[in-house]
């Protein structure tokens, strides 16, 4: 290799590291290194220090393999260099060394683990159960007689204790920037505790491949003031109102006719239990797993074929009209 070439292939490295080194400023909505809760910065303050280790040691490693590399590269007139068989103390400090750093991070990492998995107690923690579905999330909170889908709402400056299990397979509740990931099991409850610094909304998503529509499994915790916490559980603690005239009145009928009611609850008209309830729907900002933001023309697109929309979705195509259509969402928009 010519040292135009190496010049060239060397500069190649350098631009392709300082363009990965540029997207790492961003502001990623699901970014574990950006927390913004005390349990995520009780994580970030053990990640940061390990990174910062491996780092130094992935430059010193690679640094002395570049350098033997280079300087020590046989040449055609070369004699061959006189070979060891081991040094003594070398292989001691390169056995002893890494085996302190595991042992420091050892430490510090079950101390954090302990810390974060100490459980909630107080007047002042928020209880919410969490099962998972394919694909989609339910937050009950027991205290409070609210269930909800895909999004999880809380009050800032207070622990939500979260009790989590699941209804069909294993999936993985993460959302990043204020917790770390748990699994969620069929016919067992995993605790995990979360708090919000400040109010806004904050992404999360399934983390264990969980069948299908798996990508589409998402979840957003808003975080609201304690006021407006408890505004949205006196609103969502209510019932629905139930509209007998025209479009949305006729939807209601076709909400019963075409089987809705069978699966979605609606608080004070139907009971189902197999998809998420829909009492306050028009509360949230997004359906169907947080995959799709809440609209008219969204709803109309999922209605007219969710399976298609979300492969193995369990909600089928139920070959609806337009004429239909257009009553359902008149109806789903009076879920408020």
């Amino acid at each position: 290799m010519t040292r135009a070439r190496r010049l060239r292939t060397l500069s190649m490295m350098v631009a392709a590291a300082l363009l990965l080194v540029s997207c790492g400023d961003q502001e990623l909505p699901q970014n574990a290194l950006d927390p913004q809760g005390p349990v995520a910065q009780k994580l970030a303050n053990l990640i940061n220090p390990v990174f910062a280790v491996a780092a130094v040691v992935f430059v010193l490693v690679q640094g002395l393999v570049l350098y033997s590399a280079l300087r020590f590269r046989r040449r055609s007139d070369d004699e061959a260099p006189r070979q060891v068989h081991g040094n003594a103390k070398m292989e001691l400090g390169w056995t002893i060394a890494p085996a302190l750093i595991l042992l420091v991070i050892s430490v510090f990492t079950v101390g954090t683990i302990a810390d974060i998995n100490s459980k909630a107690e107080g007047a002042d923690v928020v209880s919410v159960n969490v099962t998972g579905h394919q694909w989609w999330w339910e937050f009950e909170y027991p205290d409070r007689e609210v269930v909800t889908a895909n999004e999880l709402h809380i009050p800032t400056g207070r622990e939500v204790a979260l009790r989590l299990t699941s209804d069909d397979v294993i999936h993985s509740f993460w959302p990043p920037k204020l917790a770390g990931k748990l699994d969620v099991i069929p016919g067992r409850a995993n605790f995990m505790t979360l708090e919000a610094d400040e109010p806004g909304t904050y992404f999360g998503q399934c983390a264990e491949f969980c069948g299908l529509s798996h990508a589409d499994m998402r979840l957003r915790v808003v975080a609201h003031t304690p006021e407006d916490f408890e505004e949205w559980v006196r609103t969502n603690a209510a019932p629905a109102e139930r509209p007998t005239e025209g479009g949305a009145g006729e939807g209601a009928a076709l909400f019963r006719q075409k089987g809705c009611a069978s699966c979605h609850t609606v608080n004070g008209y139907s009971a189902g239990e197999l998809g998420p309830d829909l009492t306050h729907l028009q509360q949230r900002k997004v359906f169907a797993g947080a995959t799709f933001d809440l609209n008219e023309q969204n709803l109309r697109v999922w209605l007219r074929d969710p399976p298609g929309e979300k492969p193995g979705s369990l909600m089928p195509n139920l070959e609806l009209s337009e004429d239909e259509i257009t009553k359902l969402i008149a109806y789903l928009e009076t879920l408020k």
